[in-house]
């Protein structure tokens, strides 16, 4: 049973503390996950905001919470964990004294875990305060956001001046799609199952795909994304942690040291690209108005309200992981904004048979599939052939089988990355949490794209609504393969 604990959430104000953290909470508390004794304190920059803080608190949970979540009793109940204060995060003023006289009200062990849902740029300063005003202890985490920097120079910098004040133990930092559930199963997948774990390789794999789709465009976060674009937003971490879980070799114990060691294997042996090798294997692209969803939706430049911008709001990466399990086995990772649908999913491809005994009429013998869909339903996928059962003629279909995880474990259970990964935070659990060697070994790995880029070239365009630049097809073209499109088929 988790322990009593305090989690002070720095930008308690934020989109992120009212969509995520704080309904991630709520979820905890209905699930019976949040001990009594346990306080939430986010932080807010004025008395008058603190005084408005459980009103604002109120409206979130109505608006964010899914369908049938919210209820008034549970909420009463929930809202008494929340204790709203005043704190400036960048200025050391009598504040800060009140955060500690508040802390300091309960017993000295109880464990403190600091959420920095603030930019970047910031983390070393409060860090800094946090040490100066004697509110780290034994038992205190500090939890940061993604993305660490904008290379990996700016990335070092910020983790160095963390350091300062916090041990790597102390040192959470967050990626919310390994904290998703389906994630979560992909290692019970493949080190659970005889089945995947000996077809889990460049003999039996022809290829694998990693995809993330938004339909969203800009929203409200139009300065941060312009100088940050999909490859630092998205495939830094997402789906370099994503890849590096498909990949791995099985730890020999699920614990965090064990993990973390197997996926900085993967990060380590992944290909370099630099300079022509960044053109040939990567496409980047920029969506310009189209319809979506029956809608007519602006381009990137109109919403970013400037005539021109080289920022990249689709990336499509062809890599390889040159090691003894996956050589000659491409690797495609896609993202972008304003695609044609919302989606996140793994797909393996498997290798044909190696001798068709059927003759031609029998129709194509298609090569199997698995599919992990993360979002927004959770599922998994199995295509295989069979025999039409509608006829006396021997015709071969592919048919799939589908386990609808989200309608199979819906029942009382809220799947929520935000709740589980702030849990395992309090509980002192690290395993799902990035080690500093994983940042500066992904950063290695991107850094000399952005140079390449910086460079030459501008983002091909693609429609908003549809998958992207033609380039991203015939990237996959090149070696007889296509994007597996969600709804579409093969």
């Amino acid at each position: 049973m988790l322990n009593p604990f305090d989690i002070i959430i720095f930008g308690g104000g934020g989109d992120l503390a009212l969509r995520k953290l704080l309904p991630a909470m709520y979820r905890a508390y209905q699930e019976g996950n949040l001990p009594q004794g346990t306080r939430i304190l986010p932080t807010v920059r004025g008395a008058d905001k603190r005084d408005e803080y459980i009103d604002t608190a109120h409206k979130a949970m109505k608006e964010y919470l899914a369908k049938g979540e919210y209820n008034a009793k549970d909420w009463k109940a929930f809202a008494e964990f929340l204790v709203p204060v005043v704190v400036n995060v960048t200025e050391a003023d009598s504040h800060w004294d009140e955060l500690k006289t508040i802390l300091d009200e309960h017993e000295a062990d109880k464990s403190r875990v600091f959420y920095l849902s603030l930019p970047p740029a910031v983390y070393g300063t409060c860090c800094e305060i946090l040490s100066a005003k004697e509110l780290i202890t034994d038992t205190s985490r500090v939890v940061v956001e993604k993305p660490i920097g904008y290379c990996g120079k700016s990335a070092e910098e910020i983790n160095a001046k963390i350091a300062q004040f916090f041990s790597e133990e102390q040192i959470f930092r967050i990626d919310h799609y390994l904290g998703k559930e389906t994630v979560q199963n992909l290692m019970a997948l493949r080190f659970s199952n005889s089945l995947f774990e000996n077809l889990w390789d460049a003999k039996s794999i022809d290829n694998i795909q990693i995809s993330i789709s938004e339909t969203v465009g800009l929203e409200s976060r139009a300065g941060f994304y312009d100088k940050a674009g999909a490859l630092r937003d998205m495939v830094q971490n997402h789906l370099l942690q994503l890849l590096c879980l498909v990949a791995m070799e099985s730890p020999h114990k699920l614990n965090a040291n064990s993990i973390r060691t197997e996926k900085l294997k993967v990060l380590e042996a992944l290909r370099p690209l630099v300079a022509e090798q960044v053109d040939e294997n990567i496409v980047r692209g920029q969506y310009v108005p189209g319809d979506l969803d029956g809608k007519l939706v602006p381009g990137y430049l109109e919403e970013l309200g400037e005539g021109s911008s080289a920022t990249e709001t689709f990336v499509a990466i062809k890599a390889h992981i040159d090691n003894w399990r996956w050589a000659g086995v491409p690797f495609y990772l896609r993202t972008g904004k304003r695609m044609h649908k919302r989606c996140a999913e793994i797909v393996v491809e498997y290798k044909p048979v190696s001798h068709n005994v059927y003759e031609q009429d029998v129709g194509p013998i298609q090569p199997n599939r698995l599919v992990i869909r993360l979002q927004p339903e959770e599922s998994i996928q199995l295509t295989l052939m069979s025999k039409r059962l509608d006829n006396l003629e021997m015709q071969l279909e592919p048919v799939t089988l589908n386990i609808e995880l989200s309608e199979t474990y819906s029942k009382g259970f809220h799947s929520d990355a935000y709740k589980r990964l702030m849990l395992d935070a309090a509980a002192n659990n690290p395993a799902l949490f990035i080690h500093r060697d994983e940042v500066r070994q992904a950063w290695k790995w991107i850094d000399p794209i952005i140079e390449r880029w910086q460079e030459k070239g501008i983002p091909s365009l693609y429609r908003a609504g549809s998958w992207g630049p033609d380039d991203a097809d015939e990237l996959l073209a090149t070696n007889n393969h296509r994007w597996f499109n969600t709804g579409e088929g093969a």
